[in-house]
Parts: structure tokens; sequence; C-alpha cells
């Protein structure tokens, strides 16, 4: 079903007859409609823009919360060189934001964490704002500016599980 202009959903795409592609590191869709789990919106002038991946999309408490849209606002501040955000779970909301944030040499983190959040509110709805911030001085992408939050998330969730 087409959305309105600037609604996100996600993006399919109608098949040729015998049209040969294949999406590195996912299943060969079937069928004449076909889709990768890409969320994306379309501006009235028909432009496609790309909000996300449904397998990352974090819902808090009710709340869509798109993990590029809060790493963005991340990476706008200054001091904070790379971000990967990730939903952990949480009893009463479902998941809650995670940012996992490399932090520009000499940081202080003790000031840090309270200009980020001024920072954030200024970019992105509350909810939105990660309730955690893990700091961390090595590179959260690989040469291809890549992350698989995936893995992110399955080392956080790992960790949890130690310290339960």
């Amino acid at each position: 079903e087409p959305l309105p202009a600037g609604e996100v959903g996600e993006l399919v795409f109608r098949s040729r007859a015998g049209g040969h592609h294949r999406y590195i590191g996912s299943e060969a869709a079937t069928g004449e409609w076909r889709g990768y789990g890409d969320l994306a919106s379309i501006d009235a002038d028909g432009w496609v823009h790309l909000a996300d991946r449904r397998t990352d999309l974090i819902v808090s408490g009710g709340v869509n919360v798109y993990p590029a849209e809060v790493e963005s606002a991340l990476e706008a501040h200054p001091e904070v060189q790379s971000a990967v955000v990730i939903g952990l779970p949480d009893d009463d909301l479902g998941q809650y934001v995670h940012a996992v944030v490399q932090v520009a040499p000499a940081t202080d983190p003790a000031r840090f964490e309270e200009g980020l959040r001024a920072h954030l509110r200024d970019h992105l709805a509350g909810p939105k704002i990660p309730r955690r911030f893990e700091l961390v001085d090595h590179p959260l992408r690989d040469d291809a500016g890549k992350v698989r939050r995936s893995a992110v998330r399955a080392q956080r969730l790992a960790a949890l599980e130690v310290t339960r």
C-alpha cells in the first residue's frame, strides 16, 4: 500500500520476470513484490529517503525509534567521533535506547554526558534520547562506515546475562 509523503514504511519493489539480482546477506525473495527490510519514506517530489532497517527498529514504550536518526544526532556533537544505537530489553517499555559512543581523545567523561544530553534534547524527542551511554575510545565502524548492530546488540545482551 502506498503511504502519504513523509510517512515511514517498508520499502518494496516489483520484480521483473526473469530479473536477476541478489542482496548479499539476505535470503532470496520470491513473488512479485520484494523487500529486504529497509524502512523508507517518499517525499512530495518522489525522492526515496531510507530511514533504517526493520531489524534495527527499537520500539520503546510504543514509540518507534530509528537508530540511524539517533546516531545522526549523536554524531552532530563535536566530541562524538561515531555512535551505534541499539535497543536493549526493558521490563516496562519493551526496549530502551542504548548508545555506544566513540568519544574524541581527551574527552572528560564526567562533564561529557551532561553536555551530550543537552545537545540531544535540542535534536530529538524525549523517548528517543538514549537512557544509557557507553563510552569507548575505539572505532565502532569498519573502513566502509558499516557496523553490524545485531552483533553489537548480541555482545551487550551476553554481558547483561553475565551480570544477572
